[in-house]
């Protein structure tokens, strides 16, 4: 006699229960799933903008290294007043390190950023003639500046179709078992292989607005989500279908 199997065990939501994704296994999403995430997040957001205020290459890289445990509200209060004496290289070693500190001193770590400011700013007019690189080796051979910081500059100021994965993204990645990884290095590698490559160019910025407006860190905001049917995260706090939007 053939047993039944055992019944799933439920969820608050009254579905069967979910293992999480293990971080470093594949993504929990079919190549069809993944071209309907993202093109709900087309069709929320058409024309996604970072959220750093900045006049040109070299103010987006300074807000970038200033944003690092900061929030971007934090950051451009800082900053605009900034940016009016100092969008240059040149204006900013002539501010000088102690000025720099003041008027970034609402901002956490705000020591050693003026450092690094100044010390980029430095290295910019020294070896580059004043001119923010374009690739991420050499962007990333400047005081203060790593792999997102690079990825990031290069998406924004020069039109690169990059992933930089900032704590929202790393978050949603493994919450969803989109992108599972164990740092952020494993994750973007794993996004920038299956996302399709007409999306790539706005994935960073849907990813990070989704994560840091609706898949919040400690209550998501899952009836809001326009991934809500498609999502696979096991707290998933509703299984309502996605709200309806025109494309």
């Amino acid at each position: 006699m053939t047993k039944r199997p055992a019944p799933a065990s439920k969820t608050r939501t009254g579905n069967p229960a979910r293992k999480p994704a293990k971080r470093g296994s594949r993504s929990r999403y079919s190549r069809e799933e993944i071209v309907a995430i993202f093109e709900r997040f087309k069709a929320q957001r058409p024309e996604p903008k970072g959220e750093l205020e900045h006049v040109n290459a070299y103010t987006l890289l300074v807000a970038v290294v200033l944003s690092a445990q900061a929030t971007d509200a934090g950051v451009n209060k800082a900053t605009r007043p900034l940016f009016r004496i100092a969008d240059t290289p040149q204006k900013m070693v002539a501010l000088g390190e102690d000025k720099v500190r003041d008027y970034i001193k609402t901002i956490g770590l705000f020591r050693n950023k003026a450092k690094n400011v100044i010390a980029l700013s430095k290295k910019l007019i020294g070896e580059f003639g004043g001119e923010v690189p374009r690739d991420r080796e050499t962007l990333t051979t400047l005081p203060g500046v790593g792999r997102k910081t690079a990825n990031v500059v290069m998406s924004m100021a020069f039109g690169q179709a990059t992933i930089a994965v900032d704590t929202h993204i790393f978050r949603i990645a493994n919450r969803l078992g989109l992108a599972p990884g164990k740092t952020p290095d494993e994750v973007e590698a794993k996004l920038e292989k299956i996302i399709p490559p007409e999306y790539l160019y706005h994935a960073h910025h849907w990813l990070i607005l989704h994560g840091r407006y609706t898949c919040v860190a400690r209550k998501p905001k899952c009836e809001a989500c326009v991934i809500a049917d498609l999502c696979k995260a096991p707290d998933k706090s509703c299984d309502i279908p996605a709200p309806i939007m025109a494309l």
